[in-house]
């Protein structure tokens, strides 16, 4: 009995596991130590492998869509819009713009991305020299090659077609102007007062038979002034070239105003003229209604016996049955036929004319004032036979 109370402790001694000496602890250390560099060399090769995936990738990824991107990738930086982009916007293309001054107004307004890729877009394109002066509808976020044939194409452009036809009068001209661009007739009659600023040679004090009668492309956005100005450069640059002097103008617009009035048929301008001046030869009073109507702003046919026969002066400046010479402005805006006959007269002694036929507008010329009268009641019986009723 004593003997197995006494072994008790030793076998519980025993039973417990062995520990291990300090030498096999460090063998443990080194060998957990070369496992975790193990495992370290491991995951930096994997993480090398991918970042080199990665980068090729990239390499790709840029190659292909790289050209469309500056530096950050952000919209700010895309070089050149795909296309074919939407919405609208109008640019301007003022004379004499370059490349780059028509690239930075297309990036102002959101049509192309930058001026980089619109100037290689114009150097490339060999028609592109030839864009012509005005204003153009385009799309915002265009490619910027697309952007250089749009502005080659004068479908594109924007503007306001105004005709004057010849032997409209400054005032139907304004109206004519206003119905087409909406710029107001007081604007355009406040751009008048002032003629020498609008180009009429500083001798000459009013606008009447300088606005050139002709079609005109007025550009968005267009004053008053640069409508108007526009036109009389026209006419003096068309009076230039059929070689009058600046101090003959004013006269010669004043001539063929009556001429453009007067005549029907462009063969009869020439003989009108010619009598014009066969009155002014041997002082004549002109005696020619469409100047007495002007003055009093009526129509030809409105003007009255009184209206040419008033009693005592003061008369009415236009009123060429009382006031020798010519008129003092022109009556209206000559077209190049009118002009081109008070140059060139035809020859001939006639001293009258009169229109027989409204219809055709065939015109008589008579040299004495009996043979006139014949021509008169010629058209007297015309009238009386075309008359309502």
């Amino acid at each position: 009995m004593s003997d197995l109370f006494l072994d008790a402790p030793h076998q519980e001694e025993h039973d417990e596991a062995p520990q291990p000496s300090r030498r096999s602890r460090r063998d443990d250390r080194v060998s957990q130590t070369k496992r975790r560099k193990s495992r370290r060399r491991r995951t930096g090769i994997v993480l090398v492998l991918v970042i080199a995936l990665l980068g090729g990738t990239g390499f790709v990824v840029w190659s292909v869509f790289g050209d469309l991107f500056t530096g950050t990738g952000t919209e700010s930086s895309v070089k050149d819009y795909p296309g074919p982009g939407s919405g609208e916007a109008q640019v301007t293309v003022a004379a004499g713009d370059s490349g780059q001054a028509i690239g930075t107004k297309l990036v102002d307004l959101g049509v192309v991305a930058t001026v980089g890729a619109f100037t290689d877009a114009y150097s490339a394109n060999a028609q592109a020299t030839s864009i012509q002066p005005g204003t153009y509808a385009v799309k915002q976020q265009m490619k910027a090659s697309d952007a250089v044939n749009a502005l080659l194409d004068q479908a594109n452009r924007v503007s306001s077609r105004v005709t004057i036809p010849e032997g409209y009068t400054a005032e139907q001209i304004y109206q004519r102007i206003y119905e087409v661009t909406t710029i107001p007739v007081d604007e355009l009659t406040a751009a008048a007062a002032d003629p020498s600023a609008l180009g009429v040679p500083a001798a000459v004090d009013n606008i009447e038979g300088w606005l050139y009668p002709a079609t005109y492309e007025f550009e968005p956005g267009s004053s008053a002034t640069q409508v108007l100005s526009g036109m009389v450069a026209k006419t003096v640059q068309e009076l230039t070239a059929a070689g009058v002097a600046t101090d003959q103008m004013e006269t010669v617009l004043i001539k063929a105003s009556i001429v453009e009035r007067e005549g029907k048929l462009d063969e009869d301008r020439p003989k009108i003229a010619r009598v014009i001046e066969n009155r002014l030869a041997i002082d004549m009073p002109l005696q020619i209604d469409a100047v007495v109507a002007y003055g009093l702003g009526i129509s030809g046919t409105e003007l009255t016996n009184a209206d040419t026969s008033e009693a005592q002066p003061p008369y009415n400046p236009y009123n060429v049955y009382k006031v020798p010479g010519l008129p003092p402005t022109p009556i209206a805006s000559p077209g190049a036929a009118s002009v081109n006959a008070v140059l060139n007269p035809a020859a001939g002694d006639w001293m009258f004319w009169v229109t027989v036929n409204l219809d055709t507008g065939e015109t008589k010329f008579a040299t004495t004032y009996d043979e006139h009268k014949t021509y008169v009641a010629e058209l007297r019986a015309w009238q009386a036979a075309h008359s309502e009723g």
